[in-house]
């Protein structure tokens, strides 16, 4: 295919790299990451092939949610840095082919917010309005809680306003009623700013909850949220081409693709896919790559300028929520046997090598599954390392840890003392003596120069994001494959999920004479008979892309 039909939405083909500024590297030795710091490390990004990286949120806050209580959505922390800063990092990242995109997060302030103040203090308030309240609260006040460990309630009464106040979240995150017409008007002016700073886009956060309207007394309802998300959008096209909305929304898949704008994609630009994500650990709690196989099967396609967002792990718990009750104790036994690795009753606070017994090839193929399978790749900070939990950290927070760049105290994260530092380190088998960036780099057999030609290669093979996908039969339970073609390219990728080797036959396309198939990740090739069947041998969990070269083919292979 032609590489230029890629670059004006260069979401469907993007490495999305995703880090917290707070534990991410400190400059300044005060135990806390900065902004100053991603700017040291943006070459590692670029080393690495990441092309957008996603700010987690780095505005104003208490510092109760890990940021996502904010009480100024035009500011940057101090702690982290300043708005020089910031654009400092945007210069630079965009100099390296990396854009910028950041958290939105306005569904919710916190308590500490002033319009929230201003809002609590009378009815008459200018703010009131801005947030939902009710006398008293409804009869299903304790239906929907998303944190059933610190909550009991979505309503919360306050004595200074007299009121109960909405809180889909923790009870120092006040809802903001997007109902509301200047609500929505100062979300857009907020998109418009950072936009006019030099983001390339938002990653919003929890999506369905910002929409939903309904049930509160005294707010208004939107007559159709989508056409709020529609302005949104519109806007954000207006006032910055060519930027991208990633949203975050675990719902049922036709739920989810009508978040894309249905056919006509005018909504979000990527949605990512926690079906599948919850189906592939399923699939290799089983060493059965069926369950994934029927998520695959059954995601609708995103609407042509759009791309669902695949990942193997983020910034929250896995959660598996989608999955019944039965299938989730399966991922717990094989995953996070032990209740302190589990959270809320529905998610794992682990990283993928612990619950894999770090297991190389294993933990290999299941990142060469994430940049082959049809999406957009979204990794978290340290995956590409293969860094560890912290289970004694509380909550989310276990995988949350700094980055670990050396050997040295504290990982070469910060000279603070380690009681000062934002958040504990992971010890042990996973700590920085063992894992570290430095080491890796240097290692050609590391994870990190693993990971670094898995994005290469997908970089080079835009069939695997926009192509087509097949399903191929193999004739072998363990064995997933799957054939991406477009236009006159085509790419052929084989997963083991067992630890025995095995050897397949697969369909290919073009059958004839001279048809070969190039290994992409090692060296060698495989041979395609006459009728276009392939065989191949696959090694305990193992993996191999295979590039279809046909006679007169020009590919660079």
């Amino acid at each position: 295919m032609r590489l230029s039909e890629t670059a004006d939405v260069w979401w469907k083909n993007a490495v999305i790299y995703c880090l917290d500024v707070e534990t991410f590297f400190d400059t300044d030795g005060d135990g806390r990451g900065d902004l100053h710091g991603v700017c040291q490390r943006i070459d590692h990004l670029a080393e690495l092939g990441v092309t957008c990286l996603w700010l987690m949120p780095f505005y104003p806050t208490p510092d109760r949610d890990d940021g996502y209580d904010i009480t100024d959505f035009y500011g940057v922390d101090p702690r982290l840095g300043t708005h020089g800063d910031l654009v400092e990092l945007i210069t630079l990242a965009r100099d390296r082919g990396i854009r910028v995109i950041a958290d939105l997060v306005v569904n919710h302030t916190s308590d500490q917010h002033p319009w929230f103040q201003s809002a609590r203090s009378s009815r008459e308030s200018p703010y009131r309005g801005w947030y939902v309240w009710r006398d008293e609260p409804p009869p299903d006040a304790d239906k929907g809680i998303v944190f059933p460990d610190q909550e009991t309630s979505l309503w919360q009464y306050d004595e200074e306003a007299g009121q109960y106040y909405l809180h889909r979240f923790y009870k120092f995150q006040p809802d903001l009623d997007v109902a509301n017409r200047e609500v929505r008007e100062e979300i857009e002016r907020v998109v418009g700013f950072w936009s006019e700073l030099g983001l390339s886009g938002f990653r919003v956060d929890a999506v369905p909850f910002l929409l939903d309207t309904a049930g509160a007394e005294d707010a208004g309802n939107l007559p159709d949220p989508h056409d709020y998300l529609r302005d949104v959008r519109a806007f954000l096209d207006r006032r910055q081409g060519q930027s991208m909305l990633l949203g975050e929304v675990n719902l049922p898949y036709p739920d989810v693709r009508r978040f894309f704008g249905d056919e006509d994609g005018d909504e979000l630009t990527m949605c990512f896919d926690f079906i599948a994500m919850q189906r592939l650990y399923l699939s290799l709690a089983r060493n059965d790559p069926a369950e994934l196989v029927k998520a695959l099967r059954d995601r609708p396609d995103p609407p042509e300028a759009a791309q669902w967002g695949t990942f193997v792990r983020n910034h929250d718990e896995l959660t598996l929520d989608k999955l019944s009750g039965a299938e989730r104790q399966e991922v717990f036994d094989a995953f996070g046997p032990d209740k302190d690795m589990q959270l809320y009753g529905r998610g794992l606070r682990r990283r993928l090598p612990p619950m894999l017994g770090n297991d190389p090839a294993r933990i290999r193929m299941v990142y060469s599954l994430l940049f082959s399978l049809p999406g957009t790749p979204v990794v978290f900070y340290g995956e590409e390392i293969g860094m560890g939990e912290n289970l004694a950290a509380p909550d989310r927070h276990a995988v949350r840890t700094p980055m670990q760049w050396t050997a040295d105290l504290n990982g070469g994260f910060s000279t603070a003392d380690p009681s000062q530092l934002a958040a504990p380190m992971v010890e042990g088998e996973f700590g920085p003596k063992n894992v570290n960036v430095a080491a890796q780099r240097r290692d050609p057999d590391s994870l990190f120069n693993w990971i670094k030609l898995l994005i290469l290669r997908y970089r080079e093979c835009p069939e695997l994001s926009w192509g087509a996908c097949t399903i191929l039969e193999t004739g072998e339970p363990s064995v997933f494959a799957h054939r991406s073609d477009h236009e006159d390219g085509t790419i052929v990728a084989v997963h083991n999920f067992a630890p025995t080797a095995v050897g397949v036959e697969v369909a290919v396309a073009g059958a004839g004479v001279g048809v070969r198939a190039v290994d992409l990740l090692t060296e060698g090739t495989a041979s395609v008979g006459d009728d276009g069947v392939m065989s191949l041998d696959v090694a305990p969990y193992g993996c191999r892309w295979l590039r279809i070269v046909r006679p007169g083919d020009r590919y660079l292979v």
